[in-house]
């Protein structure tokens, strides 16, 4: 039997590397100064959460997939270091769990990631409320077949990488559908459940949507 715990994530502005702090002000700017900065704390708390669950866990040897991990090894540590100077808690706990043992795996097809990047620096780089609708209808329509090919290469990796016996930890937006394309030999715990993070996800899109219609 292989385990795998896998963590529904919400992201963080300090996920979004370079696109932070105008991603940031735009959020605030749609949402209200007052909802994202509960939002924030919402994820915060979020965070302290999970990371206190994996501190009750001896991670030795688990095998570590992480949502936009591009490389291993050297590499993949220096987009980890990377992460936790930006201030992401997604990827200090991420450094946790290696200083604890754990094993960093290249999780995504770069070119597939680069793909969804560069539509989302549309949006966040755009000079005007029309422009940014009009990326994020390009978006849209993109995002659909985007993510099919993300996670049918997520679950490839876990699947060939992920051997008998081994136990490992998938980090992954709760949008992403992995559960279906993993192999019944694999047993797998929902850190947090997949559908209460996604209606909260959702319930903060209705959010901005409300404020749109005023």
């Amino acid at each position: 039997m292989r385990k795998l715990y896998l963590v529904p994530i919400v992201h963080m502005s300090g996920d979004m590397g370079s696109l932070a702090s105008v991603l940031n002000e735009t959020a605030e700017a749609e949402f209200g100064q007052e909802t994202w900065q509960e939002h924030k704390a919402a994820v915060s708390s979020f965070w302290d959460s999970i990371g206190a669950f994996f501190d009750a866990v001896d991670v030795d040897s688990f095998k570590l997939y992480q949502d936009g991990m591009l490389a291993d090894g050297t590499v993949g540590l220096e987009i980890v270091r990377v992460g936790i100077s930006q201030g992401s808690k997604n990827y200090q706990i991420i450094g946790n769990l290696l200083r604890r043992g754990a094993v960093l795996m290249k999780t995504e097809d770069p070119a597939l990631v680069k793909q969804e990047y560069a539509c989302v620096a549309k949006i966040a780089h755009s000079k005007s409320r029309k422009e940014r609708q009009v990326w994020a209808f390009r978006y849209k329509l993109a995002q659909s077949r985007l993510l099919k090919q993300r996670d049918d290469y997520i679950a490839e990796r876990v699947k060939a990488t992920l051997g008998e016996g081994d136990t490992g930890i998938l980090f992954v937006g709760a949008y992403h559908d992995i559960l279906s394309r993993l192999p019944a030999d694999i047993q797998v715990t929902q850190v947090k459940d997949v559908a209460k993070v996604r209606e909260y996800q959702e319930h903060i899109a209705g959010t901005r949507r409300r404020r749109g219609d005023k």
